[in-house]
């Protein structure tokens, strides 16, 4: 009989069932077996061998209840890692459908859920993974393929469990397009090995200031660059985003995508956010290959920031005319271990550019 493996899809039939013991006919649940395919077909861990005539259904977008079992408030459009089964893939969960009322069972509108609350959100996987709804006509619940639970990428707490409904049509009806021009291709053209140098700090540490001066410096090397900055993408590509939580989440993936489509180019590409959050920051960074992905974190203590203050925006915000604002009624994570600290008390803009162009030579990048 032939069976698939998912969910690259790829058909084979199963060989031998090996045991310490002896080969066997056949296995049953419990039992701890190697299998042999007939064929070359590449199965690690999280994939699934399924009947070839009815093989579970594979795809990245998903409708599915939720419970919130963590005291701090679900975050739309923050990554978690998401278990099924044993498979493991970040999640990112939209702005609830709606709530359920558990003592009426009433639907209400609902922007986040909090401790115990039970709602319908839809769902994106950062790659494509084997299920089966939660709920099947006829029969028991499948708890294996449709069941999950959402974890905590910082503190690896469990935050959330769910149950799956079905595939978003929008899901099954998107593939990947292979393409023959490869981003090696792109950076070899160019004579370059692509970056992204992600500059983060509070506002008015000096990012956009030393990230304009790198960039300078690396086209003088004659270097293919990219600056894209906070202010300058709100007028157009996030010019629909406030600066509420789950908004700045939201800033920080678009921005994420667009600096990874432009490493795909082959280009060395600066961004200058405060992008305040380590969750965020982190979500980027597993986008790129490994060590394309620079931090470099410019730190300015809020008081010499706040003296600063270029753009006035600190005082409107002590007035209270501006809220949500970061250092003062919306927090800032330094990060834990940034590829490159600059103290811009200690050294001019100048010096600071010229310490990260070093850095990425030391780094291989230039």
């Amino acid at each position: 009989m032939d069976v698939r493996v998912l969910p690259s899809g790829r058909t084979t039939k199963v060989a031998r069932i090996v045991t310490e013991d002896g080969d066997l006919d056949e296995a049953v649940a419990g039992q701890s077996v190697t299998l042999t395919f007939a064929d070359e077909v590449d199965c690690s861990r999280g994939d699934v061998i399924a009947a070839g005539h009815n093989p579970p259904e594979v795809a990245d977008q998903f409708e599915a209840t939720i419970v919130w079992m963590d005291e701090h408030e679900m975050l739309p459009g923050r990554g978690y890692w998401m278990k099924l089964g044993t498979q493991t893939v970040t999640a990112t969960v939209q702005q609830p459908k709606y709530e359920v009322n558990v003592n009426t069972l009433e639907h209400l509108a609902a922007k986040t859920l909090e401790l115990n609350g039970i709602g319908v959100a839809e769902i994106a996987t950062d790659r494509e993974i084997v299920f089966e709804p939660y709920a099947v006509e006829n029969g028991s619940p499948n708890r294996a393929l449709g069941g999950f639970i959402l974890i905590d990428k910082l503190t690896n707490a469990t935050v959330a469990a769910g149950m799956l409904h079905f595939a978003l049509r929008r899901s099954l009806n998107i593939h990947r397009q292979h393409l023959d021009v490869s981003r090696e291709t792109h950076a070899t053209l160019k004579g370059q090995k692509p970056a992204v140098l992600w500059f983060t700090g509070l506002s008015g540490s000096g990012k956009s200031t030393i990230a304009n001066l790198v960039e300078k410096k690396l086209v003088a090397l004659g270097r293919h660059t990219f600056l894209l900055d906070g202010d300058n993408v709100r007028h157009g590509l996030n010019r629909d985003l406030g600066f509420t939580d789950t908004d700045r989440i939201e800033n920080i993936r678009r921005v994420g995508e667009v600096a990874r489509l432009m490493t795909d180019a082959g280009l060395i590409v600066m961004t200058a956010f405060i992008s305040p959050f380590r969750a965020e920051r982190e979500l980027v960074r597993k986008m790129l290959p490994e060590g394309e992905f620079i931090e470099v974190f410019v730190d300015t203590p809020l008081a010499d920031a706040e003296q600063r203050d270029p753009k006035g925006l600190y005082a409107k915000a002590r007035a209270g005319e501006i809220k949500n604002f970061t250092g003062i009624d919306s927090p800032y994570e330094e990060p834990d271990d940034a590829e490159i600290t600059i103290d811009t008390t200690a050294i001019s803009a100048d010096d600071a550019a010229t310490t990260i162009i070093d850095e990425l030579r030391k780094r291989g990048r230039l």
